[in-house]
Parts: structure tokens; C-alpha cells; sequence
């Protein structure tokens, strides 16, 4: 076999990465006549690799905390959003085994970037961004050079010497089938 050695390891073999603008629309139950704050909350997603992509399942929570009745009464809007967002993968290893193990991140939790009224003012509107970052793990071969100091597999003395075979019982196969 020489001096080098080819192992099998899990490695990750392609990595993806993307940040995710979107708008969206809430009806609140009163008419608005400002907005207060908005945020996104319980955050979850899952994430499948498909061809040379990964795409992401998620959803949250967006809050709208907004005056109504001319700037008399508050009010919270909560809605469930769901997305799918499709990652394109740069693979290092194009010759990787079994890439179906995918791990996923959060780099930024959804978050609202700006939340106003609507032109016919009876909505809000909200923008969101989020960035997801994607790693698929798959089995590769890798080469490993061993130092001058290894040994060749024909150096290794496999044979048994004269000693091992005097240590031998020869009745030991015999007395096994006895009982």
C-alpha cells in the first residue's frame, strides 16, 4: 500500500447561505391609526436537502402592537406566518457519499425591519429579513500520507514463530467435542 491511506470520513461536503426579505400583510381587528412596535416570536423551521439545494420549512409569529380609535386604545395584532426558503449549495465535494444529513442555522432570527399602516389604512404592513445558513454532511475519501517513519504493510510480521506454535495445544479442538 505505500505510504499514503485512504479513509472514509464524514466531512461537510456543501455549504449554502441566504438572507430572506420579505413583506407582510396583517389585519388587525380595529382600523389603525399608528403603529407601536412590531417583533416576530416563536421562531421554528426544519430543513431538507432536495437535488443541490436545501430548503427550509419555517414559521413564526408576527405582533403588531398598534393605537386605534384616533390614538385612543391599543391594540395587539398577532399573525402565523409560514415560509419556505430554497438555499443554493456550493459543494467542496462533488464526489461525496450519502449527503442527505443536513444542518441548519440561524444567523439572523426573523426580525421586523419597518411596520406601517397601509394606503387604504385598514392594514399594516411589515417587513421582515432573516438569514439561514445550511451545511450538508456526506461521506468522503480523503488521502493520508504517512510519515517515513510508518510502516509498509509488507513489514508487518504476521507470520507465527517456532515459540507460538510449542505454546499450542494440540488437544485443544479434541477436548471441545468430547463434552
Amino acid at each position: 500500500m505505500g505510504k499514503n491511506r485512504e479513509v472514509i470520513v464524514k466531512a461537510v461536503v456543501a455549504k449554502g447561505r441566504q438572507l430572506t426579505q420579505s413583506t407582510h400583510t396583517i389585519r388587525p381587528a380595529h382600523t389603525p391609526s399608528s403603529v407601536l412596535g412590531a417583533w416576530i416570536i416563536n421562531h421554528a423551521y426544519e430543513a431538507k436537502k432536495k437535488g443541490k439545494t436545501v430548503e427550509i420549512h419555517g414559521q413564526y409569529d408576527i405582533n403588531v402592537w398598534y393605537s386605534c380609535n384616533d390614538n385612543t386604545k391599543t391594540d395587539v395584532a398577532t399573525e402565523k406566518v409560514t415560509y419556505k426558503d430554497v438555499i443554493k449549495l456550493k459543494y467542496k465535494d462533488e464526489n461525496a457519499l450519502d449527503d442527505k444529513e443536513v444542518i441548519a442555522q440561524v444567523i439572523q432570527q426573523p426580525n421586523c425591519t419597518d411596520a406601517s399602516i397601509s394606503p387604504n389604512g385598514n392594514k399594516i404592513i411589515v417587513n421582515a429579513e432573516r438569514e439561514m445558513l445550511v451545511e450538508v454532511i456526506g461521506e468522503t475519501k480523503i488521502v493520508v500520507a504517512l510519515g517515513d517513519e510508518a510502516d509498509d504493510d509488507d513489514d508487518w510480521d504476521l507470520d507465527v514463530d517456532d515459540e507460538e506454535f510449542e505454546e499450542l495445544n494440540p488437544d485443544f479442538l479434541a477436548q471441545g467435542e468430547e463434552e
